[in-house]
């Protein structure tokens, strides 16, 4: 967290955090994903000294509540599903669609 934050935001950052940890994900992952989605938050309400783009004019965290994240019939995005897959550093993945992005990620896990 930035220094400086409200004590809102604090409380705000420890929850997103540990529920990324009860979901299974990395102290580290937890930490970047709570710290991303505060920081975000914090540029809607003004309370940061610059904001980019999307934080800006995309739908808050707490409405979209993951509607576009692992959810409904179409589950995570193509990009997202090539993000991860990034991350993971799968090989092909720039040659994969949606669905083999998906298996190749399903495959990792195990």
């Amino acid at each position: 967290m930035p220094r400086g934050s409200s004590p809102k935001r604090e409380r705000q950052y420890e929850h997103i955090r540990e529920s990324e940890l009860d979901r299974g994900e990395s102290e580290e992952r937890a930490e970047e994903i709570a710290a991303r989605t505060v920081n975000k938050e914090r540029a809607r309400a003004g309370e940061s000294e610059s904001a980019g783009r999307t934080s800006l004019r995309d739908m808050s965290s707490g409405r979209r509540g993951g509607r576009r994240s692992h959810s409904g019939a179409a589950g995570p995005t193509y990009d997202q599903l090539y993000e991860e897959a990034k991350r993971r550093g799968i090989k092909g993945r720039s040659d994969m669609d949606k669905a083999q992005l998906r298996r190749a990620l399903d495959d990792r896990k195990s």
